[in-house]
């Protein structure tokens, strides 16, 4: 286990938001928020794992994170596998050395009113969402757990926060994620390992590129940024992973961090 992901700032030592010497997993990371948090990672200084569904399929991505100067892992990884998703959990210590950083990226919902859901839609959010974060947490923690510590960040949404209409699986998935972010901090806590999370409202990203392209909707949402009155762009949540992830950050642990705009102060 590196110092860079938990250990408390030392005065005398190298920047406290340097992950130098780090290894991190990003699942998810092929394109959007995952592709900026590994860029972020990287550019920190830590070598990153690059989950993702299609690794023969990674826009460049590998080479971007090794421009930086680190390595980069590629793993074919689908977060709904909990048994592949182990194995490459394993892999990372394996290939990297150790594993210190993991971020919980990958999710997805569907957009119905609560009364249409289906059974079969909400457990496909659900195991998407949040049964996922929950075991690739615990089989990160358990190699973090034996090497003296680390940093998970879940990317929980402002819907886990407030209710958005039509959106009600989602939210309440997103929501299990920000309270087993403050359970997981709690338990593992004397482990050294920290557990945050952070909560963005709609970036600009391949995944909200259909629903932003109705005017209609986009106005409504940058009404509803209350405070910035604008769509957010994946490098303001991937600063705030890095963040979270660094010795900066060694003193924070069991929060989620909204990156809204203001939408929740409202």
């Amino acid at each position: 286990m590196t110092d860079a992901a938990t250990d408390t700032i030392d005065a005398g030592s190298a920047s406290p938001f340097s992950l130098a010497g780090s290894t991190a997993l990003v699942t998810g990371a092929t394109r959007g928020l995952g592709r900026a948090i590994a860029l972020d990672l990287a550019r920190a200084g830590a070598d990153v794992a690059l989950g993702m569904r299609n690794p023969d399929n990674d826009g460049g991505l590998v080479a971007e994170v090794q421009s930086f100067g680190v390595r980069a892992l590629p793993l074919r990884m689908d977060v709904l596998d909990l048994t592949g998703s182990r194995a490459a959990i394993e892999q990372v210590a394996t290939e990297l050395g150790h594993l210190d950083i993991l971020v919980n990226n990958a999710g997805g919902g569907i957009s119905e009113p609560a009364i249409e859901v289906t059974e079969e839609d909400f457990d496909a959010v659900w195991a998407l969402n949040t049964r996922s974060t929950f075991f690739l947490s615990q089989y990160a923690a358990k190699l973090m757990r034996a090497s003296g510590g680390g940093s998970i960040v879940n990317i929980a949404s402002q819907a886990g926060l407030v209710a958005l209409p039509g959106e009600a699986s989602y939210c309440i998935s997103k929501a299990a994620v920000v309270h087993m972010t403050r359970c997981l901090a709690v338990e593992w806590g004397q482990y050294g390992i920290r557990v945050n999370a952070v909560a963005p409202t709609f970036i600009e990203t391949d995944g909200t590129s259909e629903a932003l392209s109705d005017e209609e909707f986009k106005a409504d949402t940058i009404e509803r940024i209350a405070a910035l009155h604008r769509i957010g762009v994946p490098t303001e949540v991937s600063g705030a992973v890095t963040f979270l992830s660094s010795p900066a950050a060694s003193l924070i642990t069991g929060q989620t961090l909204a990156i809204d705009g203001g939408w929740t102060a409202r």
